[in-house]
């Protein structure tokens, strides 16, 4: 039985959002360390709803925060133990995204993922493997898991942003190119953007082309001044 992800939410009264943003946070953190972005986003991006879940797990390596699944050389857990937590946090969000679009009133064509390093190995390990496919996925400074089974195991093939930072000293700047190699080789159409002399963080330059993305896919128009 799948645990249930206590969640934030920005934007229209439920039911009234016409578009979906789904912020998957990263290692250690939690929902509210990403639902901030709605600020600067919702003024771009009208009659979207923003939610944030918290992550099923308290994370050993940062007691205040959260984890999608162990990660072994940052918390001392075995791969098999990394392998389950992640089997069952698929399952986790599996059935969070299913509750959210019901809530909402929303198909997944209304709807973007955007993950942040562990957000976003979640966000491209469960949208191509969900059969409707979702508008978007906005991946910040993750790696693709698993990139030998995508090929195989994608059943949907939403457009994807990846964008990282050139400085990453937790998940290397490579990760980008060998993911968006292994999304195309798929059949994915990958769209990427470096942020220059950027950390493992999101900078101004790369929310703005995640923001761009984000409009053309759900196809939002200006709202008037």
């Amino acid at each position: 039985m799948s645990r249930v992800l206590e969640s934030g939410r920005r934007g229209p009264a439920q039911g009234d959002a016409t578009s979906l943003v789904v912020f998957l946070h990263g290692y250690g953190a939690n929902g509210a360390d990403l639902l901030g972005l709605a600020d600067p986003l919702s003024e771009h991006m009208p009659g979207t709803a923003f939610v944030a879940p918290d992550a099923p797990e308290r994370c050993a390596g940062s007691p205040m925060g959260y984890q999608w699944f162990p990660i072994p050389w940052i918390d001392g857990s075995s791969e098999e133990e990394s392998e389950a937590g992640m089997v069952r946090a698929v399952d986790d969000l599996n059935a969070y995204l299913d509750s959210v679009m019901e809530e909402e009133g929303l198909t997944a064509d209304r709807v973007i993922l955007l993950g942040f390093s562990q957000g976003t190995m979640m966000s491209l390990h469960v949208a191509p493997r969900r059969e409707e496919e979702f508008a978007g996925v906005v991946g910040f400074s993750g790696r693709l898991l698993r990139p030998e089974d995508l090929a195989d195991q994608a059943v949907s093939k939403p457009p994807v942003l990846l964008v990282h930072g050139d400085q990453d000293d937790v998940v290397p700047v490579q990760s980008l190119p060998e993911a968006g190699e292994a999304l195309s080789q798929a059949g994915f159409q990958v769209y990427a953007h470096v942020m220059k002399g950027t950390a493992h963080g999101i900078a101004p330059d790369g929310l703005s082309v995640a923001l761009a993305f984000m409009r053309d896919r759900l196809g939002l128009e200006t709202p008037p001044a």
